[in-house]
Protein backbone atom coordinates (compact mmCIF):
# COMPACT_ATOMS: atom_id res chain seq x y z
CA UNK A 1 0.00 0.00 0.00
CA UNK A 2 2.77 2.46 0.43
CA UNK A 3 4.68 1.87 -2.09
CA UNK A 4 1.36 1.79 -4.39
CA UNK A 5 1.00 5.65 -2.53
CA UNK A 6 3.14 7.81 -4.89
CA UNK A 7 1.75 6.10 -7.86
CA UNK A 8 -1.89 6.81 -6.97
CA UNK A 9 -0.98 10.57 -6.88
CA UNK A 10 0.56 11.03 -9.34
CA UNK A 11 -2.46 9.02 -11.75
CA UNK A 12 -4.91 11.32 -9.98
CA UNK A 13 -2.89 14.38 -10.47
CA UNK A 14 -1.99 14.31 -13.93
CA UNK A 15 -4.93 12.92 -15.25
CA UNK A 16 -4.18 11.69 -18.60
CA UNK A 17 -2.63 15.34 -19.90
CA UNK A 18 0.52 13.63 -21.15
CA UNK A 19 -1.50 10.53 -22.97
CA UNK A 20 -4.27 13.30 -24.17
CA UNK A 21 -1.71 15.74 -26.09
CA UNK A 22 0.62 12.49 -27.77
CA UNK A 23 -2.36 11.54 -29.17
CA UNK A 24 -1.28 9.02 -30.83
CA UNK A 25 1.57 10.48 -31.77
CA UNK A 26 3.96 7.76 -30.79
CA UNK A 27 4.07 5.93 -34.12
CA UNK A 28 5.84 7.37 -37.51
CA UNK A 29 3.22 6.26 -39.48
CA UNK A 30 0.81 8.82 -39.55
CA UNK A 31 -1.33 10.34 -42.21
CA UNK A 32 0.10 13.62 -42.83
CA UNK A 33 -3.60 15.50 -42.22
CA UNK A 34 -3.99 13.83 -38.87
CA UNK A 35 -0.96 14.40 -37.62
CA UNK A 36 -0.72 18.15 -39.05
CA UNK A 37 -3.74 18.85 -36.71
CA UNK A 38 -2.22 16.97 -33.80
CA UNK A 39 0.63 18.93 -33.64
CA UNK A 40 -1.62 21.81 -33.95
CA UNK A 41 -3.56 20.76 -30.86
CA UNK A 42 -0.34 20.21 -29.16
CA UNK A 43 1.13 23.40 -30.11
CA UNK A 44 -2.03 25.69 -29.23
CA UNK A 45 -2.43 23.71 -26.10
CA UNK A 46 1.25 24.71 -25.01
CA UNK A 47 1.12 28.28 -26.17
CA UNK A 48 -2.27 29.19 -24.42
CA UNK A 49 -0.52 27.63 -21.42
CA UNK A 50 2.84 28.80 -20.98
CA UNK A 51 3.54 28.74 -17.65
CA UNK A 52 0.82 27.30 -15.90
CA UNK A 53 2.49 23.69 -16.06
CA UNK A 54 4.43 24.39 -12.42
CA UNK A 55 2.24 22.66 -10.27
CA UNK A 56 2.63 19.64 -12.65
CA UNK A 57 6.05 19.19 -12.45
CA UNK A 58 6.46 19.99 -8.47
CA UNK A 59 3.71 17.08 -8.07
CA UNK A 60 5.82 15.19 -9.96
CA UNK A 61 8.94 15.27 -7.92
CA UNK A 62 7.00 14.97 -4.68
CA UNK A 63 5.99 11.66 -6.10
CA UNK A 64 9.61 10.84 -6.46
CA UNK A 65 10.50 12.35 -3.37
CA UNK A 66 7.70 10.03 -1.62
CA UNK A 67 9.00 7.32 -3.31
CA UNK A 68 12.28 7.65 -0.97
CA UNK A 69 10.68 8.47 1.87
CA UNK A 70 8.65 5.18 1.62
CA UNK A 71 11.68 3.15 1.19
CA UNK A 72 13.05 4.59 3.99
CA UNK A 73 10.20 4.45 6.46
CA UNK A 74 9.92 0.81 5.37
CA UNK A 75 13.88 0.05 6.29
CA UNK A 76 13.66 1.93 9.68
CA UNK A 77 10.25 -0.06 10.26
CA UNK A 78 12.22 -3.21 9.65
CA UNK A 79 15.10 -2.40 11.51
CA UNK A 80 12.62 -1.80 14.15
CA UNK A 81 10.81 -5.11 14.05
CA UNK A 82 14.29 -6.91 14.26
CA UNK A 83 15.28 -4.73 16.95
CA UNK A 84 17.78 -2.91 15.44
CA UNK A 85 19.29 -5.64 13.33
CA UNK A 86 18.39 -4.96 9.85
CA UNK A 87 20.31 -2.00 9.19
CA UNK A 88 23.63 -3.76 9.23
CA UNK A 89 22.39 -7.01 8.02
CA UNK A 90 23.48 -7.19 4.42
CA UNK A 91 26.99 -5.63 5.58
CA UNK A 92 27.63 -8.81 8.20
CA UNK A 93 26.69 -11.36 6.10
CA UNK A 94 28.84 -9.63 3.17
CA UNK A 95 31.90 -9.98 6.07
CA UNK A 96 31.17 -12.85 7.85
CA UNK A 97 33.62 -15.16 5.47
CA UNK A 98 36.66 -12.93 6.10
CA UNK A 99 36.14 -13.30 10.24
CA UNK A 100 38.03 -15.80 12.14
CA UNK A 101 36.55 -19.44 11.50
CA UNK A 102 36.46 -20.34 15.11
CA UNK A 103 35.56 -16.70 16.30
CA UNK A 104 32.87 -15.80 13.96
CA UNK A 105 29.17 -16.26 14.24
CA UNK A 106 26.56 -16.15 11.23
CA UNK A 107 24.82 -13.51 11.21
CA UNK A 108 21.61 -15.16 9.79
CA UNK A 109 21.70 -17.55 12.21
CA UNK A 110 21.70 -15.42 14.55
CA UNK A 111 18.68 -12.87 13.31
CA UNK A 112 16.81 -16.42 12.02
CA UNK A 113 17.68 -19.24 14.44
CA UNK A 114 17.70 -22.37 12.80
CA UNK A 115 17.25 -24.05 16.21
CA UNK A 116 15.54 -23.49 19.86
CA UNK A 117 14.48 -24.63 22.63
CA UNK A 118 10.99 -25.65 23.03
CA UNK A 119 8.92 -26.50 25.90
CA UNK A 120 6.84 -29.08 25.92
CA UNK A 121 3.74 -29.44 28.66
CA UNK A 122 2.31 -33.25 28.56
CA UNK A 123 0.35 -34.95 31.04
CA UNK A 124 2.66 -37.39 33.02
CA UNK A 125 1.10 -40.67 34.55
CA UNK A 126 -0.41 -39.81 37.65
CA UNK A 127 -2.40 -36.89 35.79
CA UNK A 128 0.11 -33.27 36.27
CA UNK A 129 1.61 -31.12 33.64
CA UNK A 130 5.09 -32.13 33.35
CA UNK A 131 7.76 -30.08 31.17
CA UNK A 132 9.79 -31.42 28.59
CA UNK A 133 12.65 -29.45 27.29
CA UNK A 134 13.82 -30.28 23.72
CA UNK A 135 15.20 -28.69 20.87
CA UNK A 136 12.90 -27.84 17.48
CA UNK A 137 14.11 -27.15 14.50
CA UNK A 138 12.82 -23.94 12.48
CA UNK A 139 12.94 -24.66 8.77
CA UNK A 140 10.99 -21.61 7.73
CA UNK A 141 13.83 -19.02 8.92
CA UNK A 142 16.07 -20.60 6.16
CA UNK A 143 13.87 -19.32 3.05
CA UNK A 144 13.42 -16.34 5.66
CA UNK A 145 17.24 -15.48 6.33
CA UNK A 146 17.90 -15.52 2.37
CA UNK A 147 14.02 -13.75 1.26
CA UNK A 148 15.62 -10.99 3.94
CA UNK A 149 19.39 -10.39 2.73
CA UNK A 150 17.47 -9.99 -1.03
CA UNK A 151 15.23 -7.57 0.94
CA UNK A 152 17.72 -5.72 2.26
CA UNK A 153 19.91 -5.47 -0.91
CA UNK A 154 17.14 -4.58 -2.88
CA UNK A 155 16.46 -1.62 -0.56
CA UNK A 156 19.47 -0.60 -0.23
CA UNK A 157 19.88 -0.55 -3.90
CA UNK A 158 16.46 1.16 -3.91
CA UNK A 159 17.37 4.17 -1.35
CA UNK A 160 20.68 5.04 -3.23
CA UNK A 161 19.29 5.19 -6.58
CA UNK A 162 16.49 7.13 -5.44
CA UNK A 163 18.42 9.64 -3.23
CA UNK A 164 20.49 10.43 -6.55
CA UNK A 165 17.06 10.93 -8.51
CA UNK A 166 15.83 13.56 -5.82
CA UNK A 167 18.99 15.36 -6.13
CA UNK A 168 18.86 15.23 -9.94
CA UNK A 169 15.70 16.75 -9.72
CA UNK A 170 16.80 19.85 -7.06
CA UNK A 171 19.54 20.39 -9.40
CA UNK A 172 17.16 20.74 -12.23
CA UNK A 173 15.08 22.88 -10.40
CA UNK A 174 17.54 24.94 -8.99
CA UNK A 175 19.97 25.27 -12.30
CA UNK A 176 18.35 26.58 -15.05
CA UNK A 177 21.00 26.89 -17.31
CA UNK A 178 21.32 22.83 -17.02
CA UNK A 179 18.23 21.74 -18.22
CA UNK A 180 18.96 22.56 -22.04
CA UNK A 181 22.21 20.12 -21.83
CA UNK A 182 19.54 17.83 -20.48
CA UNK A 183 17.15 17.96 -22.80
CA UNK A 184 19.74 18.04 -25.81
CA UNK A 185 21.44 15.12 -24.41
CA UNK A 186 17.86 13.09 -23.71
CA UNK A 187 16.33 13.93 -26.92
CA UNK A 188 19.04 14.12 -29.38
CA UNK A 189 16.96 15.08 -32.66
CA UNK A 190 16.46 18.31 -31.02
CA UNK A 191 19.11 20.98 -31.77
CA UNK A 192 20.90 22.27 -28.92
CA UNK A 193 19.95 25.92 -29.77
CA UNK A 194 16.17 24.85 -29.49
CA UNK A 195 16.68 23.38 -26.23
CA UNK A 196 18.18 26.40 -25.31
CA UNK A 197 15.23 28.77 -26.51
CA UNK A 198 12.60 26.73 -25.17
CA UNK A 199 14.67 26.36 -21.44
CA UNK A 200 15.33 30.30 -21.85
CA UNK A 201 11.49 31.09 -22.28
CA UNK A 202 9.37 28.40 -20.28
CA UNK A 203 9.45 27.47 -17.02
CA UNK A 204 10.39 24.48 -15.24
CA UNK A 205 6.65 23.18 -15.46
CA UNK A 206 6.35 23.67 -19.03
CA UNK A 207 9.80 22.75 -20.09
CA UNK A 208 9.30 19.43 -17.74
CA UNK A 209 6.07 18.86 -19.32
CA UNK A 210 7.80 18.86 -23.59
CA UNK A 211 10.62 16.75 -21.36
CA UNK A 212 7.85 13.95 -20.98
CA UNK A 213 6.38 14.68 -24.13
CA UNK A 214 9.52 13.92 -25.61
CA UNK A 215 8.87 10.02 -24.27
CA UNK A 216 5.69 9.21 -25.65
CA UNK A 217 6.02 10.77 -29.06
CA UNK A 218 7.69 10.09 -32.19
CA UNK A 219 11.10 11.70 -32.33
CA UNK A 220 10.52 13.12 -35.91
CA UNK A 221 6.97 14.27 -34.98
CA UNK A 222 8.29 15.33 -31.63
CA UNK A 223 11.57 17.09 -33.10
CA UNK A 224 8.62 19.07 -35.51
CA UNK A 225 7.20 20.19 -32.92
CA UNK A 226 9.58 21.05 -30.36
CA UNK A 227 10.92 23.54 -33.39
CA UNK A 228 7.77 25.12 -34.15
CA UNK A 229 6.85 26.34 -30.54
CA UNK A 230 10.29 27.17 -29.81
CA UNK A 231 9.50 29.50 -33.26
CA UNK A 232 5.70 30.65 -32.01
CA UNK A 233 6.95 31.24 -28.16
CA UNK A 234 10.17 33.53 -29.38
CA UNK A 235 7.97 35.42 -32.14
CA UNK A 236 5.20 35.67 -29.23
CA UNK A 237 8.30 36.86 -26.73
CA UNK A 238 9.44 39.25 -29.59
CA UNK A 239 6.18 40.83 -30.03
CA UNK A 240 5.44 41.47 -26.55
CA UNK A 241 8.86 43.42 -26.06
Amino acid sequence: MMCYTPKWLWDAWEGGLVRTLSMGMNQSLVPDKDKDKKKKVVIDYLLHHVERHNTYAIRYFLCETLCLVNIIGQLYMMNHFFDGEFFSYGLRVMSFSDQNQEERVDPMVYVFPRVTKCIFHKYGASGTIQKHDSLCLLPLNIVNEKTYIFIWFWFMILAALLTVLVLYRALLLSVPSLRPKVFHWWHKLIPHEVAEALARKTDVGDWWLLYTLGDNMDPLIYREVVSELSKKIETAASNSS
